[in-house]
């Protein structure tokens, strides 16, 4: 497990039919025991490089108030070693195959790798939703959906890689949630020009006393206004994200500041252009992967050791200027966290009949939390493109394990995107209410013509 992939499954089970009953309700026993209740080894590794999981960050430092930046409760940690390009045949078996490409292609590219914290965290009734998932929890229509679950993950132990991308989807990240973000592509010079967001999501799925029923099938309910610059302010996207995506796609709106009205938006989805992200991301790698499947066949491969940015609170600290992250070429990697962490791969391969700018996708998967924090995309010819990283920490105030800053480099073109700055910002604000109703596309209208 220290250097090689492991593979859990047998062929039978490599084979398993997508939609086959979920596991034995003696197997969904070991959630809370030998497994972490979201189904991680609760155990550390062998050489301890890995602790046990003690239940991660549940109260928040005493030096912490809502609306703050968070503190970082690592700050005294002292890093392990730092990975270069020059020592990085010692590292190859646990760096992703797209950190050791950054590290290849640019001289000062570095991993500083601290000790590991299993910080990730959810409420209780997250865990115990999570068990009650594991035996009923179904995948259908080929995995474009699922069905019997609600509020937790649905797959706590999952048995194909379809089933690992529908646990990131439905992590918990809060029920309610306003954000106010800032997005850049700098040149290859560094120069850049910042687009600012306001994001609002409900997570319809983990909302309390929620049923499947109510849900009319809706995961998340979605709504992002960009408020500068000056020429793209006032234009809003809502989105209704679908549970299952075959009875129906991914309803998406556009409120045009120009034309004053609101239009359906079907391409905000797949490998259509990200939103004024200067062709660096696609739609649906948007927090990392989002959206419809259904182009790709999935494989989980299995689990392995890798470093991975983890407890990024220095990175997310309210004490930086945007400019002291933003540098040429690649973020200021004196800031990026990496530690050692278990994660799922999953390799998604392009169907045969299907399109989309990126032909395979192997995705790492923290396995204490369901969030993706690295994935590498390969073109049509095979060739490493793009290297995405979720910079994450726990927010502990809400008791969720989610990105702070995503960065998507664009290894053929020698620049990067940087999403989810939010520095100069205020904080993440969980204490909204919303409710469907607040989603609608009439809604969209009139906060459009305010």
């Amino acid at each position: 497990m220290n250097t090689h992939l492991i593979r859990f499954f047998s062929l039978a089970t490599a084979l398993t039919t997508v939609g086959l009953a979920a596991v034995s309700e003696s197997d969904a026993a070991r959630l809370g025991q030998d497994l972490t209740p979201l189904g991680a080894e609760r155990a550390g590794n062998a050489d301890g490089s890995i602790p046990a999981w003690d239940g991660g960050i549940t109260t928040p430092p005493t030096n912490y108030k809502v609306g703050d930046h968070h503190p970082d409760p690592y700050a005294s940690d002292q890093a392990l070693h730092t990975i270069t390009a020059q020592n990085l045949s010692e590292y190859v078996d646990t760096v992703t195959a797209g950190h050791a490409a950054l590290l290849q292609a640019y001289p000062d590219y570095k991993l500083v790798v601290y000790p590991t914290h299993r910080s990730a965290a959810n409420p209780q009734r997250i865990y115990d939703a999570a068990k009650r998932n594991a035996t009923t929890a179904t995948l259908v229509n080929d995995g474009a959906g699922f069905a019997n679950a609600i509020i937790g993950v649905p797959f706590p132990m999952p048995q194909n890689g379809l089933e690992v991308i529908w646990n990131h989807l439905t992590r918990y990240r809060g029920v309610a949630a306003t954000r106010h973000i800032g997005q850049a592509a700098p040149s290859r010079g560094g120069s850049y020009t910042m687009v600012n967001f306001e994001d609002e999501f409900l997570f319809n799925y983990v909302r309390e006393g929620i049923t499947a029923e109510a849900l009319d099938n809706v995961l998340i309910y979605f709504r992002q206004a960009v408020t500068s610059p000056a020429r793209l302010a006032g234009t809003i996207l809502l989105a209704h994200e679908t549970m299952d995506q075959v009875k129906e796609p991914r309803r998406a709106w556009v409120y045009n500041v120009g034309r004053r009205r609101v239009s359906r938006a079907p391409n905000v989805a797949y490998d259509n252009p990200g939103t004024a992200a200067d062709g660096m991301r696609t739609s649906d790698q948007f927090d990392m992967f989002n959206g419809a499947p259904d182009r790709y066949n999935w494989e989980l491969v299995g689990k392995k050791e890798m470093i991975v940015p983890y407890n990024s609170y220095q990175i997310h600290s309210g004490n930086l200027k945007y400019n002291d992250i933003l540098h040429p070429l690649h973020i200021n990697q004196d800031l990026a966290r990496y530690e050692k962490h278990r994660v799922w791969v999953v390799e998604a391969t392009l169907k045969p009949d299907a399109k989309h700018l990126y032909a395979r996708r192997t995705f790492y998967v923290d396995e204490d939390s369901w969030q993706i924090l690295a994935v590498d995309q390969y073109d049509s010819r095979g060739q490493l493109w793009r290297v995405s990283e979720a910079h994450c920490i726990n927010y502990y105030d809400v008791l969720t394990f989610w990105s702070t800053l995503e960065v998507h480099t664009d290894l053929q073109a020698g620049r990067y995107l940087a999403i989810g700055l939010d520095n100069e910002n205020e904080m993440y604000d969980f204490s909204i209410t919303r409710d469907p109703g607040d989603y609608s596309p009439d809604s969209l209208r009139r906060s459009g013509i305010r």
